[in-house]
């Protein structure tokens, strides 16, 4: 799901009053519980500690172990809540008791859910919750999508974020499979068609797959080679077939597809 973030002049004056971050606008700062340093908010900490020289020293913050709070206008450390205790400022428009999580920017149409165990965005009513693969996805996708098993509960393949409490867009591919959408877009544009996980087409390739087959008709192979056969597997409905050799590529017998590769024949029982 997508993070709207404010623009650039919102967030230099937002910055300016000493309120908020590059991640979220709050009027607080959290104390995070695994170092007992002050940050801005979780992300922040994230990214501070992942950076340290010692890899030991690396970690990543709890955020339901977040317990203190510190007000961004009067500088008062509190127990974790909306409303400032000492000058009554309210910390975030946004706030969820169960993730610690503050934003002002309410336009994102945040909300928890209590399946996933921590807050979206993009407004409860254009999401559910497929138990199946373990994340809020949009309703045009209830019912429209393959299920994959705790589907979100990996990092990308390109850029190996995890995806579940990712900042950015997430796709779902046809294999069910998902990837931020700007890797995704990145793989594409270079050229590159297939799930870097399953090796499904994630495109509908039925023009190229026919362009192949006018290549194959007009391109015959040397008479050495003409009847040679090997065997395939498809990638794409995972039929194995023995097909005749071709330099452009073997066609599966099952779904047409040319998303194949070449593999050993199967063993025949003795």
């Amino acid at each position: 799901m997508e993070v709207m973030e404010s623009s650039a002049d919102e967030r230099l004056d937002f910055g300016k009053m000493g309120y908020g971050c590059k991640h979220y606008r709050r009027r607080c700062r959290i104390r995070a519980p695994c170092c007992n340093e002050m940050f801005p908010c979780r992300h922040c900490h994230n990214e501070s500690t992942n950076m340290l020289k010692n890899p030991m020293d690396r970690h990543e913050i709890n955020r339901w172990d977040v317990k203190q709070v510190i007000c961004a206008v009067c500088d008062t450390e509190q127990p974790v809540g909306r409303v400032c205790t000492n000058c009554g400022v309210n910390m975030g428009e946004y706030f969820c008791e169960i993730c610690k999580f503050y934003d002002d920017d309410t336009d994102k149409r945040q909300f928890h859910c209590d399946e996933c165990g921590i807050c979206r965005v993009g407004g409860r009513q254009n999401y559910f919750h497929c138990k199946k693969c373990g994340s809020c996805y949009s309703i045009a996708l209830h019912n429209n999508h393959l299920c994959v098993e705790n589907a979100m509960h990996h990092h990308c393949a390109i850029c190996y974020e995890y995806l579940f409490d990712s900042l950015k867009v997430t796709t779902v591919m046809k294999c069910g499979h998902t990837m931020h959408s700007e890797c995704y877009h990145e793989m594409i544009k270079h050229d590159k068609y297939c799930c870097p996980i399953c090796s499904k087409s994630v495109l509908d390739q039925s023009r190229t797959w026919k362009t192949m087959d006018e290549e194959i008709e007009s391109n015959l192979m040397p008479e050495e080679f003409l009847y040679k056969k090997v065997w395939i597997l498809c990638d794409d409905c995972n039929d194995t077939t023995e097909v005749y050799f071709h330099i452009i590529g073997q066609k599966c017998r099952h779904c047409k597809s040319y998303n194949t590769r070449a593999v050993a024949p199967p063993v025949l029982p003795q």
